[in-house]
């Protein structure tokens, strides 16, 4: 793996300035990691922010950080297969939110030149997985990007935005630093998440307290993403969903009777994860328009009669 010696530490500076990506070697490189306790203006601070970057490295200190890591590695291969169906290289992407590289190790230097790895824990970016890419890791919140607009050809982004208190300018600046004619391919988690652990928690929660209070943190609907990534600025949108179901040997013991209302057969707990895939592209004047209204030549009430107009050599093949 092709790496910078040491990790790009970002001093703290207004969100105003801009990293290049035209000399990555050097070092100058403007902050992305929000002060303290900040957050947008227009964003209800659900996330607390530094806790979240206390857990990321808190996991990514563990002795065994690949034993709980098959679930980002599975989105990650899937985000990565993504990719590989645009028939392009990309000569500079952007991982947001890359944890320890779970898109980049499936990914090859054939088809991205060079890859700048962004994430808010320090620790994920020193013990991240191998790739054959040539990488610059930046230590950066997904909530205030340092980069210059119009700077990458490709950003991907695997279940780091689901964690982001304003979702919608993420979007924007995810838009701003793509280049014209460049794609975003993320992952996000759905609202059927988890929802096995969340009914159950709803019913023992109900049946001893007459009541229940959220335990799993808030999810995007799927019909909001669409909305969201065309208010960014992006068009050609994509957005569908996969279902990944784990099956837990069990729970913790102190959670047994939670186990007892719901658990396979088998003994085990299932647990459903929901993901959502988007893919926006940013404008450019060489991408396939759609026909303007009124344009057709032929009506949905003549596609009927097709076969009639086609040539008996072409109906036999």
């Amino acid at each position: 793996m092709l790496r910078p010696a040491g990790l790009c530490r970002l001093c703290r500076r207004p969100w105003a300035a801009r990293v290049s990506a035209e000399n990555p070697g050097r070092r100058e490189i403007t902050s992305g990691v929000s002060p303290r306790g900040s957050t947008s203006l227009r964003a209800l601070n659900i996330f607390d922010r530094d806790l979240k970057r206390k857990q990321k490295n808190w996991a990514a200190r563990q002795p065994e950080p690949t034993k709980f890591d098959y679930l980002k590695e599975e989105v990650g291969s899937r985000i990565a297969d993504r990719v590989y169906d645009i028939p392009r290289a990309f000569p500079l992407a952007l991982d947001l939110g890359c944890g320890r590289g779970y898109i980049a190790q499936y990914l090859n230097k054939e088809t991205i030149g060079k890859l700048f790895q962004v994430d808010i824990a320090e620790n994920a970016l020193k013990n991240s997985l191998e790739t054959e890419i040539p990488t610059v890791s930046v230590l950066a919140d997904e909530e205030f990007l340092p980069f210059r607009e119009n700077t990458f050809d490709l950003v991907v982004s695997s279940l780091s935005l689901h964690w982001v208190n304003d979702l919608p300018r993420a979007l924007e600046q995810i838009h701003y630093i793509l280049k014209p004619d460049g794609v975003f391919i993320g992952a996000m988690f759905g609202g059927d998440t988890l929802y096995e652990l969340r009914c159950s928690l709803q019913l023992a929660e109900t049946e001893r307290e007459g009541g229940f209070s959220p335990h799993i943190s808030p999810f995007t609907a799927v019909n909001d993403l669409g909305h969201l990534l065309g208010r960014a600025g992006f068009n050609t949108l994509t957005v569908d969903t996969d279902e990944i179901q784990v099956n837990y040997p069990g729970m913790f013991e102190l959670m047994e009777d939670l186990q007892e209302m719901y658990r396979n057969e088998d003994g085990s707990v299932p647990a459903t994860y929901q993901i959502y895939y988007m893919i926006g592209w940013k404008y450019h004047e060489s991408q396939a328009r759609p026909a303007e209204r009124g344009s057709a030549t032929v009506s949905f009430g003549e596609l009927g009669k097709i076969n009639n107009l086609m040539p008996q050599g072409k109906k036999s093949q």
